[in-house]
């Protein structure tokens, strides 16, 4: 590490001395002798020669030539006495376009084609090894035959020939230097394409798939055209002739220049028409301007390119920062718009400084790393605007669910409350069918029974009749659907009971509690009026009994009611046989059944018959 810094300050030293001499036995080499010539070795007396001051920039000594030059300098190689003869290397930091190392006349290193297409060895530093064979002790002579392109045939001054300051010494010594600088030059530049090349891809089919997010795919195009056009940096032997690939640089550049813009633009969802339609024309304005123009102007073209490249981007990006937005978009265009200025002024002033290579390296490579950041926080940004979008799709199905289990539940709600509804209608329309039915008979055929029962000379007639009238009233009431309190209907039972009793010569018994609060709907009170009734009428028609008790009571809810007599009864296949026959028996359970309660029968020849009537003071009470 101490021999590269060491390196490093001869490197950037001022040019006062034709050779430095380091500790390390390292020499700068910063004057040469200069011919003009394309023949297979230095020039020979009289071709002119003059002394020039390395680096020698073509584009400022020699701007309008084209072709080949000769540089010859002195090395001095003085080993000491009694030490092994240590390799010795030549380093040359920059040689553009092509080169050739002869050591004293001999050729001993070549970077490539000489001619069209000439290899491009601008961007990488070279190691030549010196072999000690053609080292000899004392002044040795190093010719470099160097091809390059002049100025107004290349689009960055850069690109113009020139050959960097040279430096001789131990091949130990330069071996790391040039493998760390070969490193930052040709190593760097090929993974920041490979990189711009991957995400460049992987972004425009993003953005193609999701057209909301176009600005990804612009992006992409943006890094996939800086791949290819630094490619240049790493290339050395394009099939194409040098002005082609000028030509190519500078349209690629162009559309290069339409991603940026677009990009910039749709960061914001900002779609412009005239961008939309100018930006293409002015990549099909760009190569006509250049075919027009000719290879002789592409320098000057280009730099007029340049500005309008530059005030595009920066108008858009003005247009950008003055759009309210994120935080973020603001932070990656401030970041896009430093790195490209950065490497504008690096490129522009590599060929003026006394350590070109390092502005070039900056030139070259200082926006590609910009963009591959800008990229990796646009893809954690679209990553987090993915999990927050399935975030909220998640908590929206979720809602979605919720809301459609409560459509349904309203749904179900509001169905019920319908056949409510209809069920309510209904019964209001039955309710006031039954009174009109009621008051019918009422008013009607009471009317006419009542009259039968005055007026018969008949007694039985006008029992009949009596007994016709009962039971109108009786279907009256259940019409009228009016409910009664259970200890009221008690009473009634009882009166009457007791009374068909006592005319039929038969002894009743009536037992029922004196407070019973519960009320007994229209319906039950009519079917176990009709139960007692049927029930009393076999006492005194068919049992020949002479008592009869009668006894009511609540209990768990229900209503029972015991009717038994000590008549001759009924032996129990007869009692099933009245059952099955329809007889008075089977209408009792037939009515039970009804009110939800049952009536069971329980007789035997010279044990009278008992009737147990039980009755759901719930069900009961219903209206």
């Amino acid at each position: 590490m101490a021999g590269v810094g060491w390196l490093m300050l001869l490197l950037v030293a001022a040019p006062g001395q034709a050779a430095d001499v380091g500790p390390d036995g390292t020499h700068v080499l910063r004057s040469a002798l200069v011919a003009v010539g394309d023949g297979p070795e230095f020039p020979a007396v009289p071709a002119p020669v003059q002394a020039v001051t390395l680096p020698d920039e073509w584009a400022v000594s020699r701007p309008g030539f084209q072709g080949t030059v000769w540089y010859r300098v002195e090395m001095d190689f003085n080993p000491p006495q009694g030490t092994p003869r240590e390799l010795q290397a030549l380093y040359i930091a920059r040689a553009c376009s092509n080169f050739e190392v002869h050591l004293n006349g001999q050729l001993v290193a070549s970077g490539g084609r000489m001619r069209e297409p000439v290899s491009h060895q601008c961007n990488r530093p070279h190691l030549v090894n010196l072999p000690a064979a053609l080292l000899v002790a004392g002044r040795n002579e190093l010719d470099i035959k160097l091809v390059g392109h002049r100025l107004a045939e290349v689009g960055s001054a850069h690109r113009a020939g020139g050959l960097s300051t040279l430096l001789t010494g131990p091949l130990s010594v330069l071996a790391p230097y040039h493998a760390w600088q070969t490193a930052l030059a040709v190593g760097f530049a090929q993974g920041a394409s490979a990189t711009l090349l991957l995400m460049g891809g992987f972004m425009f089919v993003l953005g193609y798939v999701n057209r909301r997010e176009s600005q990804l795919a612009y992006f992409g195009a943006l890094s996939v055209g800086l791949a290819v056009f630094d490619a240049r940096l790493w290339l050395r032997d394009l099939p194409v002739a040098h002005r082609l690939s000028e030509f190519m640089l500078l349209v690629l550049l162009s559309f290069i220049t339409w991603a940026a813009v677009q990009f910039l633009l749709r960061s914001r969802g900002m779609r412009l028409k005239q961008a939309d339609a100018g930006l293409p024309m002015q990549c099909a304005l760009v190569g006509l301007t250049l075919l027009a123009a000719g290879p002789e102007r592409l320098h000057t073209l280009a730099l007029f390119w340049y500005v309008v490249f530059a005030a595009e981007i920066g108008a858009a990006a003005v247009l950008l920062l003055r759009h309210p937005g994120s935080a973020d978009t603001r932070w990656t265009t401030t970041l896009l718009l430093t790195g490209a200025v950065l490497a504008v002024l690096a490129d522009a002033t590599a060929s003026f400084a006394s350590d070109e290579h390092v502005l070039a390296l900056l030139a070259s490579t200082g926006l590609p790393l910009v963009v591959v950041f800008v990229g990796l926080r646009l893809v954690m940004q679209h990553g987090r605007a993915r999990r927050e979008a399935e975030a909220s799709r998640a908590q929206l199905e979720q809602s979605k669910v919720l809301l459609e289990q409560r459509v349904r539940e309203a749904t179900l709600e509001i169905e019920r409350n319908v056949r409510q509804l209809a069920d309510h209608k209904i019964e209001q329309v039955a309710e006031r069918e039954r009174k009109r039915i009621a008051a019918d008979l009422h008013d009607d055929l009471g009317a006419k029974l009542l009259t039968i029962v005055h007026t018969s000379e008949s007694d039985r007639i006008s029992t009949l009749a009596r007994e016709a009238l009962e039971e109108m009233r009786l279907s009256v009431r259940g019409l009228t659907g009016r409910p009664v309190r259970l200890a009221d209907a008690m009473g009634d039972w009882r009166a009457e009971t007791v009374s068909r009793l006592a005319q039929a010569g038969i002894e009743g018994e009536w037992q029922s509690p004196d407070e019973a609060p519960q009320m007994l709907s229209s319906r039950a009170y009519v079917q176990t009026t009709r139960i007692l009734r049927e029930a009393t009428s076999n006492i005194i028609k068919h049992s020949g009994a002479s008592h009869c008790s009668v006894s009511c009571a609540t209990a768990d809810g229900d209503f029972l009611l015991v009717i038994q007599d000590n008549g001759d009864g009924i032996a129990q296949q007869d009692v099933d046989s009245r059952l099955d026959k329809g007889h008075g028996l089977a209408s009792m359970k037939n009515r039970a059944k009804q009110l939800q309660g049952q009536c069971l029968v329980e007789s035997g020849p010279g044990y009278g018959t008992v009737i147990r009537l039980t009755l759901p003071l719930d069900r009961a009470t219903t209206p």
